[in-house]
């Protein structure tokens, strides 16, 4: 009986997976229906895995379920996606002041230089936003805070949502590459001021992005 919980579980977080890759994606639109039984016979199961599945996505904020309609890919408004991106903004500027105070990590920013020349090789949206996230990752470990990390690690699927928008925008991977060099610099030369105001702008810059993407 427990052997066979631990697969329905280990399926539903497969199938929730894979639905989410398909919404950073793009195949999955805002506003487009989750329909169970697709799922359920593309796995060769019950409905009951996907419906875990689904329920797994809205917790995560990827997926809301609208009385009469069912599951559906969640649209975010403009003030949801400038609120995501102002706490990882607070957070990050959290982290760099706990950096201030030991430094920074030689381990993290070798880990950061080998993900900023993935990101250079990469041509597909969704592996570089999921690279893009690794490095961010990087310097939110480097605060030594479970908590900040914590907090981070919640942000999750929308964030990554929201960065693929970005990131699908004409000329802003080059853009992002940049300024990702500039960050590993600024950290390196422990530029804690500079790096600051650079990850300000970094958040502006894409929320501006995403607002001109939406209209």
């Amino acid at each position: 009986m427990g052997s066979t919980k631990l697969l329905n579980n280990a399926l539903s977080k497969a199938i929730a997976e894979h639905i989410s890759e398909q919404i950073i994606t793009g195949i999955l639109k805002p506003g487009e229906k989750l329909v169970e039984l697709n799922y359920a016979q593309e796995y060769g199961t019950s409905r009951a895995p996907v419906r875990e599945a689904i329920y797994l996505l809205t917790i995560e904020g990827l997926v809301e379920r609208i009385p009469r309609k069912g599951a559906i890919v969640k649209e975010y408004t403009e003030n949801e996606i400038y609120d995501l991106l102002e706490i990882r903004n607070m957070l990050e500027n959290m982290a760099i002041e706990r950096i201030k105070k030991h430094g920074t990590s030689p381990e993290l920013l070798m880990e950061m230089s080998q993900l900023l020349t993935d990101m250079k090789k990469t041509n597909d949206i969704q592996s570089y936003t999921q690279l893009n996230h690794s490095f961010h990752m990087c310097l939110i470990k480097m605060s030594k805070s479970e908590t900040i990390k914590a907090m981070y690690s919640r942000l999750g699927w929308p964030l990554l949502r929201i960065q693929s928008l970005s990131f699908a925008n004409e000329g802003n991977i080059e853009k992002s590459i940049d300024e990702h060099e500039t960050i590993l610099q600024l950290l390196n030369e422990q530029n804690m001021t500079d790096l600051s105001i650079l990850l300000q702008k970094h958040n502006i810059d894409v929320i501006s992005s995403i607002q001109k993407k939406l209209r």
